[in-house]
């Protein structure tokens, strides 16, 4: 009798994890901005940093950056990067696309990046991120609002700390400043001022992933207690 219990429950399971795999997606989450950069780091170039929170790559190809005038008619184009993997976060800076690349890498891990670190930019008189206010926006080819956070004044004087959006809030204001050890912030190898996590947040999970794991969890229980009847 609990054998015959335990057999349509576990398969109860085993459609959930399917359904799981099935409703695994993309999806993108602006985690970190330094909108001080430009005046007061030696990159002398803001940057934003993305991290696709799904459990699929992403792609990327076409999206566009605004900030505060929340218009994809003003938006920027994003180049050098065209996928984002699952998990992975993306640095975006303003300016060239290798010489300013290669100042922000040496700026923040010396000699050379981690493994799998990317870097794009973008760059375009329709975007400058203010240190006094301002918002990122980040659109799909088709113009659609894909994410975005606003933020206050940010830094006035050293050490100037990035705004940390580890918690992967959007279409909200960030106000959370990054602290050296949290969320894998650290100070920059060659600018002893500058404290954050470039491609170092970790993703967080999209919330069908927690509503499954805990529906899992409960199935698992109920068969425990059957089993102890």
């Amino acid at each position: 009798m609990k054998t015959n219990l335990r057999k349509p429950l576990l398969g109860v399971i085993a459609a959930l994890l399917t359904a799981g795999a099935t409703m695994a997606h993309a999806d993108v989450r602006i985690t970190e901005v330094a909108p001080w950069s430009s005046g007061n780091s030696p990159v002398g170039a803001d940057w934003f940093e993305l991290t696709n929170t799904g459990a699929s790559a992403l792609n990327i190809t076409g999206w566009k950056v605004d900030d505060s005038s929340n218009s994809f008619a003003s938006a920027v184009a994003l180049n050098g990067v065209s996928s984002i993997a699952a998990g992975q976060s993306v640095i975006f800076i303003e300016g060239n696309a290798t010489t300013t690349a290669a100042s922000f890498i040496t700026n923040w891990f010396g000699a050379s990046a981690p493994a799998n670190f990317a870097i794009g930019y973008y760059s375009g008189s329709g975007i400058g991120l203010s240190a006094t206010a301002d918002a990122v926006n980040i659109y799909n080819g088709s113009g659609v609002l894909q994410a975005n956070v606003s933020f206050g004044a940010s830094d006035s004087m050293s050490p100037y700390q990035t705004f940390d959006n580890a918690a992967g809030l959007n279409n909200t204001a960030i106000s959370q400043l990054s602290v050296v050890g949290t969320n894998g912030a650290f100070i920059a190898a060659n600018s002893a001022i500058e404290i954050g996590s470039p491609g170092t947040i970790a993703a967080v999970p999209e919330p069908e992933s927690y509503a499954l794991m805990l529906a899992g969890l409960s199935l698992l229980g109920f068969i425990a207690r059957k089993r102890q009847v």
